[in-house]
């Protein structure tokens, strides 16, 4: 009879961790809602071929997000400055966008130097309160890459730019510096006085 009465306090427990298993799922979805509604954006629903790789706007992947404000537009401003001797520019000079959409552009680099070399960006924004406003959901800035003598590579820079940005800003310049790890790392360049890109001849 105790065995008994063990095996079913056993069922019962197993029977209420289902049932919490079952309810936790449930409760995600509402969960998952919540987030998409406070971000704006259905980040998990975006699919590979919805985000541009093409320096260009965001077409389809903008008209997911309910939060972009058609009613402004916002120049976005790309700058490069390269500590060292290699190639390093935006793929274009500048986009427009509207608050809340998303957009990717791309960035060229090239080691021209005949050794491997390690770097990594640093970004900066002008003006300073653009800053807090700028989310980049994808950037090389994030990693630290290896590049062999004359290997050349592109990387995308896909962010939003948040609706809650001052309506006074309308022009936002985000400028990288790329340095190579290993010595002084430099101070992230104040954009408002940014020089323009060593690299001349990136699509305006």
């Amino acid at each position: 009879m105790a065995l008994k009465r063990e095996n079913l306090q056993m069922v019962g427990k197993l029977a209420v961790v289902v049932a919490g298993m079952f309810a936790f799922g449930y409760a995600l979805v509402p969960l998952y809602r919540a987030i998409c509604e406070v971000t704006g954006i259905n980040i998990l629903s975006l699919t590979e071929g919805e985000v541009p790789g093409n320096g260009k706007t965001g077409g389809s992947a903008a008209a997911l997000n309910t939060q972009v404000d058609l009613s402004r537009t916002i120049t976005v401003e790309f700058d490069a400055n390269a500590r060292g001797i290699w190639e390093f520019h935006p793929a274009v000079r500048s986009v427009q966008v509207h608050p809340g959409q998303l957009t990717t552009v791309m960035y060229e680099f090239r080691n021209s130097q005949n050794r491997r070399m390690a770097a990594q960006a640093i970004p900066s924004y002008a003006p300073r309160q653009a800053a807090p406003h700028f989310h980049k959901l994808e950037c090389f800035c994030f990693n630290q890459y290896t590049l062999e003598p004359g290997e050349k590579r592109e990387w995308p820079v896909a962010f939003i730019i948040d609706p809650k940005l001052s309506r006074d800003v309308k022009t936002i310049t985000l400028s990288y510096t790329f340095f190579e790890v290993g010595g002084q790392t430099p101070a992230a360049p104040d954009a408002t006085s940014a020089k323009a890109p060593i690299t001349v001849g990136a699509g305006a």
